[in-house]
């Protein structure tokens, strides 16, 4: 691989994006090409293109100047109203942003895809645990399959190679992001608290016990620069957590104690309605605290801390083939979460 290093990372401005792309910025020796629908609104290493990768046309007229790119993280996701819907956007946007640049870039040497541990059903119910990179998807359709179908098969005779990784529930700081529960927690324990609440469980019973995992995005960044940088990766689909498994029952006092509340009893509600009219409560919270003036909506996902909270089956996945293949970092789960949480203080996103 030459020395010098230039990335386009799609989904620039997501969870899983913005992480990598600090990542990448820190280690030095890359150049980095965020695509996104919108244009950054923080300080970034990164150079953005505003590109509508559902429009072939427009992804055609914007890609083109890139003529000398040598990896492609796609970290891209549109969420649909049903599972079905999710395919064909999703796969258009994937082979908009790779057709375009491969095709402007003759020393491309490497694509990475994001898939997730949907891939083996772990959204619908109960499903094969601890799943293994070689088992079946659920019953199609299945985006993630089509997106690495279409990636493996647009890779054959290729100079670059090709790799995909499946993390679960990804943990860090991204805003309008549909997927981070880290940030969930973070607000619903801030109004429950302000509200003179204790911090109580507001999912499912079954969750509350349930075996779960997650995996925190800058462990995540480092795995994707490892699979695009180390020939052991080549041509090859990973699981990959922050290594250890856990119970909500069981850090969800460390929560409590990090927000200086009381832990209360578990009380299922659903925190799309119940939270759908604490906007003016959380402005006011802004204001007393001297938080970042972010919007409501922006700041958490209702809809995604219920699935997760809903969650009443074991979500567990083998990781052992990443570390075979050579990535060994690993991390616990609860000092990841406090950390986190001190981010946002820190960052004041939550008082």
């Amino acid at each position: 691989m030459a020395d010098r290093k230039k990335a386009v990372v799609v989904g620039a401005l997501g969870v899983i994006g913005r992480k990598l792309i600090e990542d990448l910025g820190r280690r030095g020796g890359w150049e980095i090409v965020g695509l996104s629908r919108r244009a950054p609104d923080f300080d970034s290493p990164a150079s953005y293109i505003s590109v509508d990768l559902l429009d072939r046309a427009d992804a055609e007229a914007k890609l083109r100047g890139l003529t000398d790119v040598t990896h492609i993280f796609y970290c891209a996701f549109q969420a649909r109203p049903t599972w079905a819907e999710h395919s064909a956007p999703n796969l258009a946007m994937l082979v908009n942003a790779v057709e375009p640049i491969e095709k402007a870039s003759p020393g491309l040497e490497h694509v990475h895809l994001i898939e997730g541990n949907k891939w083996y059903g772990s959204h619908l119910g109960p499903f094969k645990t601890p799943a293994r990179e070689d088992d079946p998807p659920h019953m199609l359709p299945n985006f993630y399959y089509d997106q690495e179908m279409w990636l493996r098969a647009a890779q054959k005779g290729k100079n670059w190679t090709w790799t995909a990784l499946r993390p679960q529930t990804v943990c860090g700081f991204a805003l309008g992001n549909p997927m981070n529960i880290t940030t969930c927690i973070a607000v619903y324990a801030t109004i429950s608290k302000e509200l003179g609440l204790p911090l109580r469980f507001p999912g499912k019973p079954g969750a509350y016990e349930a075996v779960y995992q997650v995996c925190d995005n800058q462990h995540l960044a480092n795995a994707m620069v490892w699979c695009g940088t180390d020939p052991n990766a080549a041509n090859n689909v990973f699981n990959i957590t922050n290594g250890d498994f856990f119970r909500w029952k069981n850090v969800w006092g460390q929560f409590a104690r990090f927000f200086d509340m009381e832990v209360g009893d578990l009380q299922t509600i659903s925190l799309t309605d119940f939270m759908a009219d604490k906007g003016p409560l959380w402005d006011s919270i802004v204001e007393k605290y001297g938080l970042q003036k972010i919007p409501y909506k922006d700041v958490a996902a209702w809809p995604f801390a219920d699935y997760v909270f809903g969650t009443d089956w074991d979500v567990m996945t083998d990781t052992l083939k990443l570390r075979l293949h050579g990535f060994h970092d690993c991390l616990r789960t609860d000092e990841m979460f406090l950390r986190i949480f001190q981010e946002f203080r820190d960052m004041k996103v939550v008082p």
